[in-house]
């Protein structure tokens, strides 16, 4: 038994080993620095004690960094996960409440995203240093730094649990299989959140928002593959 043991932890060892060299060969991560527009696509339903309002959601775009980090299963399939957060005003728009407010634009302060989006993608292979992928994931956004603005008194966002989908590509500037690379990306994103606005102090009472942010992201920036 013991004999048969050490025989197979040397077998282990062995295809690991042997593994781990096949994946430094083929060159199996890849990391990527881009600055990315994220631009909302909001809409937004509003209520008071279950009662319907008139009134919508405005969330402003933002410019920022962000990095991702690939695996490359095979020349084909690769799996990217995508980090970054994004600062964002926020205003309830065209507001009208009976006997308080008609077509007004509250300001509602900012908040702070945290996206992470994990993805699975196709790499096309097509013999040149072009080369464009298609992905679709999931992504899970958590809202930080709320800041209520000069009207409301508190506000609060719940965590929010979507789909995305990706295309892009990344253009060989070494003419080799690892090294850097030129990269452009496009992603749509579906982000839903639960926002509860204490209106205690102007109105007497909280406002309930269901937002859509669904963002378009377009990124630009360079990866390297090693």
């Amino acid at each position: 038994m013991k004999n048969l043991l050490m025989a197979a932890l040397m077998t282990g060892s062995t295809f690991i080993g042997l593994a781990g060299t096949a994946a430094a060969e083929d060159n199996p991560w890849m990391v990527r620095a881009r600055v990315i527009g994220v631009m909302p696509d909001e809409a937004g339903a509003l209520s008071v004690g279950g009662s319907r309002l008139q009134g919508g959601v405005d969330i402003g775009d933002q410019y920022v960094p962000e990095l991702d980090i690939t695996y490359f299963f095979n020349r084909n399939i690769a799996a990217e996960l995508i980090l970054g957060v994004t600062p964002h005003d926020v205003k309830a728009t065209k507001v009208t409440v009976p006997g308080a407010l008609t077509d007004a634009t509250i300001d509602l302060g900012d908040v702070w995203l945290l996206p992470p989006t994990l993805t699975l993608q196709y790499h096309f292979q097509n013999g040149t240093r072009f080369k464009p992928y298609v992905g679709a994931g999931i992504n899970a956004t958590f809202f930080f730094n709320e800041e209520e603005g000069p009207v409301a008194d508190g506000i609060d966002y719940d965590p929010s649990f979507g789909p995305a989908l990706q295309v892009g590509f990344d253009y060989d500037l070494d003419g080799e299989e690892g090294g850097w690379a030129l990269n452009a990306d496009i992603k749509k994103i579906w982000i839903n959140t639960d926002v509860t606005v204490d209106f205690s102090t102007a109105l007497g009472a909280a406002v309930n928002a269901d937002v859509d942010i669904d963002p378009l992201v377009v990124g630009i920036g360079l990866g390297y593959k090693f």
